[in-house]
Protein backbone atom coordinates (compact mmCIF):
# COMPACT_ATOMS: atom_id res chain seq x y z
CA UNK A 1 0.00 0.00 0.00
CA UNK A 2 2.97 2.23 0.88
CA UNK A 3 4.37 1.64 -2.45
CA UNK A 4 1.27 2.55 -4.43
CA UNK A 5 0.67 5.56 -2.36
CA UNK A 6 4.11 6.51 -3.06
CA UNK A 7 3.51 6.32 -7.14
CA UNK A 8 0.29 8.42 -6.90
CA UNK A 9 2.37 10.47 -5.21
CA UNK A 10 4.91 10.84 -8.12
CA UNK A 11 2.31 11.50 -10.38
CA UNK A 12 0.41 14.71 -8.54
CA UNK A 13 3.86 16.33 -8.40
CA UNK A 14 3.88 19.93 -10.03
CA UNK A 15 6.92 20.30 -12.89
CA UNK A 16 8.56 22.42 -10.43
CA UNK A 17 9.06 19.35 -8.48
CA UNK A 18 9.99 16.36 -11.24
CA UNK A 19 13.25 16.21 -10.14
CA UNK A 20 12.14 14.66 -6.68
CA UNK A 21 13.16 11.01 -5.99
CA UNK A 22 10.76 9.33 -3.95
CA UNK A 23 12.68 5.92 -3.94
CA UNK A 24 15.85 7.35 -3.31
CA UNK A 25 18.44 5.31 -1.18
CA UNK A 26 21.33 6.63 0.74
CA UNK A 27 24.63 5.36 1.97
CA UNK A 28 27.45 6.87 3.58
CA UNK A 29 30.78 4.68 2.33
CA UNK A 30 33.14 3.20 5.20
CA UNK A 31 36.20 0.97 4.74
CA UNK A 32 34.58 -1.56 7.42
CA UNK A 33 30.91 -1.00 7.01
CA UNK A 34 28.36 0.77 4.95
CA UNK A 35 25.65 2.95 6.36
CA UNK A 36 22.46 2.91 4.47
CA UNK A 37 19.17 4.65 4.65
CA UNK A 38 16.13 4.58 2.87
CA UNK A 39 12.71 6.39 2.99
CA UNK A 40 11.21 6.38 6.61
CA UNK A 41 7.90 4.30 5.03
CA UNK A 42 9.88 1.84 2.92
CA UNK A 43 10.94 -0.57 5.82
CA UNK A 44 10.15 -0.12 9.72
CA UNK A 45 13.95 0.15 10.06
CA UNK A 46 15.09 2.38 7.77
CA UNK A 47 18.80 2.74 8.77
CA UNK A 48 21.02 -0.21 8.94
CA UNK A 49 24.69 -0.97 8.69
CA UNK A 50 25.87 -3.68 6.22
CA UNK A 51 29.21 -4.98 6.60
CA UNK A 52 31.79 -4.26 3.57
CA UNK A 53 32.37 -7.58 2.14
CA UNK A 54 30.52 -8.78 -0.95
CA UNK A 55 28.28 -11.04 1.20
CA UNK A 56 27.15 -7.74 2.89
CA UNK A 57 26.82 -6.11 -0.43
CA UNK A 58 24.92 -8.45 -1.51
CA UNK A 59 22.61 -8.52 1.64
CA UNK A 60 22.14 -4.43 1.14
CA UNK A 61 21.15 -4.88 -2.68
CA UNK A 62 18.41 -7.55 -1.91
CA UNK A 63 17.45 -4.96 1.03
CA UNK A 64 17.25 -1.91 -1.27
CA UNK A 65 14.92 -3.99 -3.55
CA UNK A 66 13.16 -5.03 -1.03
CA UNK A 67 11.93 -1.24 0.13
CA UNK A 68 11.12 -0.44 -3.81
CA UNK A 69 14.53 1.60 -3.90
CA UNK A 70 15.44 2.26 -7.67
CA UNK A 71 18.19 4.93 -7.12
CA UNK A 72 20.81 5.71 -4.65
CA UNK A 73 23.23 8.25 -4.01
CA UNK A 74 26.76 7.33 -2.13
CA UNK A 75 29.79 9.63 -1.59
CA UNK A 76 33.34 8.70 -3.80
CA UNK A 77 35.31 7.77 -0.48
CA UNK A 78 38.74 6.67 -1.41
CA UNK A 79 38.07 3.77 -3.64
CA UNK A 80 36.20 2.07 -0.91
CA UNK A 81 32.82 2.73 -3.20
CA UNK A 82 34.11 1.24 -6.23
CA UNK A 83 32.72 -2.77 -5.56
CA UNK A 84 29.95 -1.59 -4.33
CA UNK A 85 29.05 1.07 -7.12
CA UNK A 86 29.80 -1.77 -9.75
CA UNK A 87 27.43 -4.56 -7.65
CA UNK A 88 24.40 -1.88 -7.70
CA UNK A 89 25.09 -0.71 -10.94
CA UNK A 90 24.70 -4.34 -12.17
CA UNK A 91 21.57 -5.06 -10.30
CA UNK A 92 19.70 -2.35 -12.06
CA UNK A 93 19.81 0.54 -9.70
CA UNK A 94 20.87 4.30 -10.78
CA UNK A 95 23.57 5.07 -8.87
CA UNK A 96 25.08 8.33 -8.85
CA UNK A 97 28.27 9.34 -7.07
CA UNK A 98 28.50 12.06 -5.25
CA UNK A 99 31.80 14.52 -4.54
CA UNK A 100 31.96 14.83 -0.90
CA UNK A 101 33.21 18.29 -1.34
CA UNK A 102 30.28 19.37 -3.46
CA UNK A 103 27.95 18.58 -0.93
CA UNK A 104 26.16 20.72 1.73
CA UNK A 105 26.61 20.12 5.01
CA UNK A 106 23.57 20.00 7.63
CA UNK A 107 25.31 21.11 10.70
CA UNK A 108 24.45 18.30 12.49
CA UNK A 109 26.77 15.85 14.63
CA UNK A 110 29.01 14.11 11.97
CA UNK A 111 27.77 9.97 12.71
CA UNK A 112 27.60 7.42 9.95
CA UNK A 113 23.99 7.50 10.73
CA UNK A 114 23.53 11.27 10.41
CA UNK A 115 25.64 11.20 6.92
CA UNK A 116 23.85 8.50 4.99
CA UNK A 117 20.07 10.00 6.49
CA UNK A 118 21.37 13.50 4.97
CA UNK A 119 22.67 12.16 1.72
CA UNK A 120 19.30 10.43 1.46
CA UNK A 121 17.10 13.37 1.80
CA UNK A 122 19.41 15.37 -0.25
CA UNK A 123 18.93 12.74 -3.05
CA UNK A 124 15.54 12.56 -2.77
CA UNK A 125 14.70 16.65 -3.08
CA UNK A 126 17.22 15.98 -6.32
CA UNK A 127 19.64 18.72 -4.60
CA UNK A 128 22.41 16.16 -5.53
CA UNK A 129 24.21 15.72 -9.09
CA UNK A 130 26.61 12.73 -10.04
CA UNK A 131 29.85 13.84 -10.50
CA UNK A 132 31.79 12.17 -13.84
CA UNK A 133 32.20 8.79 -14.33
CA UNK A 134 32.78 7.42 -18.32
CA UNK A 135 31.75 4.49 -20.07
CA UNK A 136 33.04 0.96 -18.62
CA UNK A 137 34.99 0.12 -21.60
CA UNK A 138 36.74 3.81 -20.27
CA UNK A 139 36.78 3.31 -17.20
CA UNK A 140 38.93 -0.13 -18.17
CA UNK A 141 41.25 1.65 -20.40
CA UNK A 142 41.65 4.43 -18.03
CA UNK A 143 42.25 2.35 -14.87
CA UNK A 144 45.35 1.00 -17.10
CA UNK A 145 46.70 4.05 -17.82
CA UNK A 146 46.58 5.58 -14.53
CA UNK A 147 48.25 2.14 -13.62
CA UNK A 148 51.24 3.09 -16.23
CA UNK A 149 51.48 6.86 -14.72
CA UNK A 150 52.35 4.74 -11.23
CA UNK A 151 54.83 2.65 -12.71
CA UNK A 152 56.49 5.58 -14.29
CA UNK A 153 56.37 7.44 -10.85
CA UNK A 154 58.13 4.91 -9.49
CA UNK A 155 60.96 4.11 -11.70
CA UNK A 156 61.57 8.24 -11.57
CA UNK A 157 61.73 7.62 -7.79
CA UNK A 158 64.52 4.49 -8.43
CA UNK A 159 66.64 6.55 -10.89
CA UNK A 160 67.29 8.93 -8.06
CA UNK A 161 68.05 5.63 -5.57
CA UNK A 162 70.78 5.25 -8.32
CA UNK A 163 72.19 9.00 -8.05
CA UNK A 164 72.06 8.79 -4.57
CA UNK A 165 73.78 5.61 -3.95
CA UNK A 166 76.71 7.45 -6.95
CA UNK A 167 76.97 9.87 -4.98
CA UNK A 168 77.85 7.90 -1.20
CA UNK A 169 80.54 6.63 -3.59
CA UNK A 170 81.49 10.19 -5.23
CA UNK A 171 81.10 8.79 -8.31
CA UNK A 172 80.15 12.03 -10.89
CA UNK A 173 78.35 10.25 -13.37
CA UNK A 174 75.04 12.36 -13.49
CA UNK A 175 77.16 15.54 -14.04
CA UNK A 176 78.59 14.39 -17.13
CA UNK A 177 75.80 12.79 -18.60
CA UNK A 178 72.49 14.57 -19.87
CA UNK A 179 70.30 11.22 -18.89
CA UNK A 180 71.60 8.79 -16.03
CA UNK A 181 69.39 6.03 -17.62
CA UNK A 182 70.41 6.66 -21.32
CA UNK A 183 72.73 4.08 -23.43
CA UNK A 184 75.65 5.70 -21.89
CA UNK A 185 74.86 6.31 -18.00
CA UNK A 186 73.10 2.09 -17.95
CA UNK A 187 75.92 1.03 -19.61
CA UNK A 188 78.60 2.48 -17.54
CA UNK A 189 75.99 1.59 -14.14
CA UNK A 190 75.87 -2.28 -15.36
CA UNK A 191 80.26 -2.53 -15.91
CA UNK A 192 80.35 -1.06 -12.22
CA UNK A 193 78.04 -3.77 -10.93
CA UNK A 194 79.90 -6.65 -12.90
CA UNK A 195 83.14 -5.33 -11.45
CA UNK A 196 84.68 -2.83 -13.62
CA UNK A 197 86.14 -0.72 -11.24
CA UNK A 198 89.05 1.58 -14.38
CA UNK A 199 87.64 4.73 -15.15
CA UNK A 200 89.46 4.65 -18.63
CA UNK A 201 87.73 1.13 -19.34
CA UNK A 202 84.33 2.57 -18.13
CA UNK A 203 84.32 5.36 -19.81
CA UNK A 204 85.02 3.73 -23.54
CA UNK A 205 81.51 2.76 -22.97
CA UNK A 206 80.38 6.41 -23.97
CA UNK A 207 78.01 6.58 -26.77
CA UNK A 208 79.04 8.30 -30.14
CA UNK A 209 76.17 10.87 -29.12
CA UNK A 210 77.25 12.16 -25.94
CA UNK A 211 78.18 15.56 -25.58
CA UNK A 212 81.45 15.03 -22.90
CA UNK A 213 84.81 13.35 -24.48
CA UNK A 214 86.29 10.06 -22.64
CA UNK A 215 88.62 12.10 -20.27
CA UNK A 216 86.36 14.16 -18.80
CA UNK A 217 83.65 10.80 -18.35
CA UNK A 218 87.13 9.41 -16.86
CA UNK A 219 87.66 11.64 -14.40
CA UNK A 220 84.19 11.71 -12.74
CA UNK A 221 84.12 7.85 -12.85
CA UNK A 222 86.56 7.47 -9.56
CA UNK A 223 84.80 7.12 -6.54
CA UNK A 224 85.26 4.89 -3.02
CA UNK A 225 83.41 1.19 -3.83
CA UNK A 226 82.12 0.60 -0.89
CA UNK A 227 79.98 -2.56 -0.84
CA UNK A 228 76.93 -1.09 0.67
CA UNK A 229 76.61 1.36 -1.93
CA UNK A 230 77.10 -1.06 -4.65
CA UNK A 231 74.33 -3.24 -3.03
CA UNK A 232 72.33 -0.10 -2.92
CA UNK A 233 72.63 0.83 -6.81
CA UNK A 234 72.26 -3.14 -7.87
CA UNK A 235 68.94 -2.88 -6.25
CA UNK A 236 67.83 0.33 -7.60
CA UNK A 237 68.71 -0.58 -11.18
CA UNK A 238 67.36 -4.43 -10.84
CA UNK A 239 64.03 -2.06 -9.08
CA UNK A 240 64.32 0.43 -12.23
CA UNK A 241 64.46 -2.14 -14.95
CA UNK A 242 61.54 -4.37 -13.21
CA UNK A 243 58.83 -1.36 -13.27
CA UNK A 244 59.78 -0.91 -17.13
CA UNK A 245 59.12 -4.69 -17.68
CA UNK A 246 56.06 -3.75 -16.01
CA UNK A 247 55.22 -1.17 -18.09
CA UNK A 248 55.81 -2.87 -21.19
CA UNK A 249 52.97 -5.26 -19.77
CA UNK A 250 50.91 -2.78 -18.98
CA UNK A 251 51.14 -0.94 -22.63
CA UNK A 252 49.71 -4.24 -23.61
CA UNK A 253 46.63 -4.04 -21.93
CA UNK A 254 46.59 0.11 -23.13
CA UNK A 255 46.70 -1.74 -26.49
CA UNK A 256 43.73 -3.90 -26.63
CA UNK A 257 41.40 -1.74 -24.24
CA UNK A 258 41.88 0.57 -27.18
CA UNK A 259 40.94 -1.54 -29.54
CA UNK A 260 37.97 -2.71 -27.63
CA UNK A 261 36.66 0.54 -28.07
CA UNK A 262 33.59 1.20 -30.61
CA UNK A 263 35.11 2.59 -33.59
CA UNK A 264 33.61 6.00 -34.88
CA UNK A 265 33.21 7.10 -38.42
CA UNK A 266 36.51 9.74 -38.96
CA UNK A 267 35.76 12.66 -40.15
CA UNK A 268 38.99 12.75 -42.56
CA UNK A 269 41.68 10.08 -43.41
CA UNK A 270 44.82 9.79 -40.92
CA UNK A 271 47.57 12.05 -42.73
CA UNK A 272 50.79 10.57 -42.38
CA UNK A 273 53.30 11.88 -39.56
CA UNK A 274 55.13 15.23 -40.51
CA UNK A 275 58.48 14.12 -38.27
CA UNK A 276 59.37 10.55 -37.48
CA UNK A 277 57.77 9.74 -33.68
CA UNK A 278 61.14 10.47 -31.67
CA UNK A 279 62.61 6.86 -29.32
CA UNK A 280 61.10 7.39 -25.87
CA UNK A 281 61.36 4.74 -23.69
CA UNK A 282 58.43 5.95 -21.19
CA UNK A 283 56.09 6.89 -24.42
CA UNK A 284 54.01 3.62 -25.12
CA UNK A 285 55.66 0.63 -26.78
CA UNK A 286 52.90 1.04 -29.55
CA UNK A 287 51.64 4.00 -32.22
CA UNK A 288 48.43 4.80 -30.27
CA UNK A 289 47.67 7.51 -32.93
CA UNK A 290 45.57 5.43 -35.22
CA UNK A 291 44.15 3.44 -32.53
CA UNK A 292 42.67 7.17 -30.94
CA UNK A 293 41.96 8.26 -34.82
CA UNK A 294 39.75 4.95 -35.01
CA UNK A 295 38.06 5.73 -31.77
CA UNK A 296 37.26 9.32 -31.67
CA UNK A 297 37.27 9.97 -35.49
CA UNK A 298 39.34 12.73 -35.36
CA UNK A 299 43.07 12.96 -35.16
CA UNK A 300 43.88 15.21 -32.22
CA UNK A 301 47.88 15.33 -32.34
CA UNK A 302 47.69 17.89 -34.71
CA UNK A 303 46.84 20.45 -32.41
CA UNK A 304 50.28 22.15 -31.06
CA UNK A 305 51.47 20.86 -27.83
CA UNK A 306 49.33 17.58 -28.17
CA UNK A 307 51.21 14.25 -28.48
CA UNK A 308 50.18 11.10 -29.39
CA UNK A 309 50.34 10.56 -25.46
CA UNK A 310 48.66 13.60 -24.08
CA UNK A 311 45.71 12.65 -26.47
CA UNK A 312 45.76 9.35 -25.02
CA UNK A 313 45.88 10.76 -21.49
CA UNK A 314 43.30 12.60 -21.93
CA UNK A 315 40.96 10.56 -23.43
CA UNK A 316 41.56 8.12 -21.04
CA UNK A 317 40.23 10.37 -18.67
CA UNK A 318 37.01 12.44 -20.32
CA UNK A 319 36.42 9.79 -22.42
CA UNK A 320 34.69 9.80 -26.40
CA UNK A 321 31.20 11.21 -25.44
CA UNK A 322 31.29 14.62 -24.85
CA UNK A 323 27.41 15.26 -24.38
CA UNK A 324 28.02 14.38 -20.59
CA UNK A 325 28.92 18.06 -20.76
CA UNK A 326 25.81 20.40 -22.47
CA UNK A 327 28.30 23.00 -23.60
CA UNK A 328 31.74 24.26 -23.58
CA UNK A 329 32.20 26.25 -20.65
CA UNK A 330 30.73 23.05 -18.52
CA UNK A 331 33.76 21.04 -19.70
CA UNK A 332 36.60 23.83 -19.19
CA UNK A 333 34.61 24.35 -15.33
CA UNK A 334 34.78 20.58 -14.54
CA UNK A 335 38.52 20.57 -15.66
CA UNK A 336 39.14 23.15 -13.38
CA UNK A 337 40.72 25.56 -16.12
CA UNK A 338 38.17 28.75 -15.69
CA UNK A 339 37.69 31.33 -13.13
CA UNK A 340 35.93 30.03 -10.67
CA UNK A 341 34.13 33.67 -9.38
CA UNK A 342 33.08 34.00 -5.67
CA UNK A 343 31.09 37.39 -5.43
CA UNK A 344 29.06 38.40 -2.61
CA UNK A 345 27.23 41.56 -2.26
CA UNK A 346 27.86 42.88 -5.67
CA UNK A 347 31.67 42.48 -4.77
CA UNK A 348 34.15 40.51 -6.34
CA UNK A 349 35.71 38.69 -3.93
CA UNK A 350 38.33 36.12 -5.92
CA UNK A 351 38.51 35.07 -9.82
CA UNK A 352 41.07 32.35 -8.86
CA UNK A 353 40.69 29.18 -10.36
CA UNK A 354 39.30 26.31 -7.84
CA UNK A 355 42.16 23.95 -7.01
CA UNK A 356 41.31 20.64 -8.92
CA UNK A 357 43.22 16.92 -9.13
CA UNK A 358 41.46 16.49 -12.26
CA UNK A 359 44.47 14.39 -14.66
CA UNK A 360 43.22 15.82 -17.76
CA UNK A 361 43.66 18.88 -16.67
CA UNK A 362 46.80 18.19 -15.45
CA UNK A 363 47.94 16.83 -18.90
CA UNK A 364 46.46 20.00 -20.55
CA UNK A 365 48.71 22.38 -18.53
CA UNK A 366 51.72 19.94 -19.20
CA UNK A 367 51.00 20.28 -23.24
CA UNK A 368 50.83 23.86 -22.55
CA UNK A 369 53.82 24.79 -20.88
CA UNK A 370 55.77 22.81 -23.47
CA UNK A 371 54.47 25.56 -26.45
CA UNK A 372 57.34 28.09 -24.62
CA UNK A 373 59.52 27.37 -28.12
CA UNK A 374 56.90 26.65 -30.55
CA UNK A 375 56.57 28.66 -33.88
CA UNK A 376 52.93 28.53 -34.01
CA UNK A 377 49.67 30.59 -33.13
CA UNK A 378 49.18 28.49 -29.73
CA UNK A 379 52.62 29.39 -28.95
CA UNK A 380 52.49 32.77 -29.45
CA UNK A 381 49.65 33.42 -27.52
CA UNK A 382 51.09 31.41 -24.48
CA UNK A 383 54.20 33.59 -24.64
CA UNK A 384 52.30 37.24 -24.46
CA UNK A 385 50.20 36.11 -22.12
CA UNK A 386 53.18 34.99 -20.24
CA UNK A 387 54.84 38.55 -20.63
CA UNK A 388 51.02 39.72 -19.25
CA UNK A 389 50.20 37.82 -16.82
CA UNK A 390 52.76 35.52 -15.71
CA UNK A 391 53.98 32.16 -16.34
CA UNK A 392 51.05 30.23 -14.13
CA UNK A 393 48.44 32.85 -15.44
CA UNK A 394 49.74 31.50 -18.80
CA UNK A 395 49.97 28.22 -18.72
CA UNK A 396 46.05 27.90 -17.33
CA UNK A 397 44.49 30.09 -20.22
CA UNK A 398 46.62 28.07 -22.81
CA UNK A 399 45.39 24.76 -21.43
CA UNK A 400 42.06 25.96 -21.29
CA UNK A 401 42.46 26.77 -25.08
CA UNK A 402 43.43 23.61 -25.54
CA UNK A 403 40.56 22.25 -23.66
CA UNK A 404 37.79 24.08 -25.85
CA UNK A 405 39.59 22.62 -28.78
CA UNK A 406 39.48 19.13 -27.97
CA UNK A 407 35.83 19.78 -26.83
CA UNK A 408 34.59 21.30 -30.57
CA UNK A 409 36.80 18.30 -32.16
CA UNK A 410 35.33 15.17 -30.05
CA UNK A 411 31.72 16.56 -30.44
CA UNK A 412 30.99 18.34 -33.47
CA UNK A 413 33.49 15.78 -35.49
CA UNK A 414 35.48 19.25 -36.64
CA UNK A 415 39.73 18.49 -37.75
CA UNK A 416 41.84 20.98 -36.20
CA UNK A 417 43.01 24.10 -38.76
CA UNK A 418 46.68 25.30 -37.96
CA UNK A 419 47.14 28.90 -37.93
CA UNK A 420 50.80 30.39 -38.54
CA UNK A 421 52.15 32.75 -36.55
CA UNK A 422 52.33 35.31 -38.45
CA UNK A 423 48.12 35.04 -39.10
CA UNK A 424 48.26 35.70 -35.35
CA UNK A 425 50.55 38.17 -35.11
CA UNK A 426 48.84 40.33 -37.76
CA UNK A 427 45.29 39.76 -36.04
CA UNK A 428 46.56 40.89 -32.87
CA UNK A 429 48.04 44.34 -34.37
CA UNK A 430 44.49 44.28 -36.41
CA UNK A 431 42.65 43.57 -32.79
CA UNK A 432 45.19 46.28 -31.38
CA UNK A 433 44.26 49.09 -33.57
CA UNK A 434 41.20 48.79 -33.25
CA UNK A 435 41.48 49.13 -29.83
CA UNK A 436 43.43 52.48 -29.80
CA UNK A 437 41.12 54.28 -32.59
CA UNK A 438 38.24 53.44 -30.78
CA UNK A 439 40.10 55.47 -28.01
CA UNK A 440 41.23 57.85 -29.64
CA UNK A 441 38.19 58.70 -31.01
CA UNK A 442 36.54 58.92 -27.28
CA UNK A 443 38.91 61.75 -26.23
CA UNK A 444 38.38 63.84 -29.15
CA UNK A 445 41.84 62.36 -31.29
CA UNK A 446 42.31 60.71 -34.35
CA UNK A 447 44.96 57.86 -34.87
CA UNK A 448 47.40 58.50 -37.38
CA UNK A 449 49.61 55.96 -38.73
CA UNK A 450 53.48 56.67 -39.48
CA UNK A 451 53.27 57.63 -43.17
CA UNK A 452 50.27 59.81 -42.28
CA UNK A 453 47.61 57.76 -43.12
CA UNK A 454 43.89 57.49 -40.76
CA UNK A 455 43.61 54.71 -38.79
CA UNK A 456 39.35 55.26 -38.67
CA UNK A 457 37.99 51.79 -37.32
Amino acid sequence: MAKRSRSALEQQLPTALQAVNLHAAGIDVGSEEHWVAVPADADPLPVRPFPAHTAGLIALAAWLAACGVTTVALESTGVYWIPLFELLESRGFEVILVDPGTMPRNGRPKTDVHDCQWIQRLHTLGLLSAAFRPDDPVVVLRSYLRLRLTLLADAARYVQHMQKALTQMNVKLQHVVSDLTGKTGLDIIQAILDGVRDPLALAKLRDCRCKEDEATIAQALHGNWREEHLFALAQAVAAYHFCHRQIRDCDGRIEAGLRALPASRPTAPLPERTKARRRNRNRPGFDPRPLLHRASGVDLTRIEGIDETTALNVLGEIGLDMSRWATVKHFTSWLGLCPHHKISGGRVLSRRTRPTANRAAAALRLAAASLHRSQSALGAFFRRLKSRKGTPKAITATAHKLARYIYTMLKHGEEYVTRSLESYEQEHRERQVRVLSRRARELGYALVTATGESESR
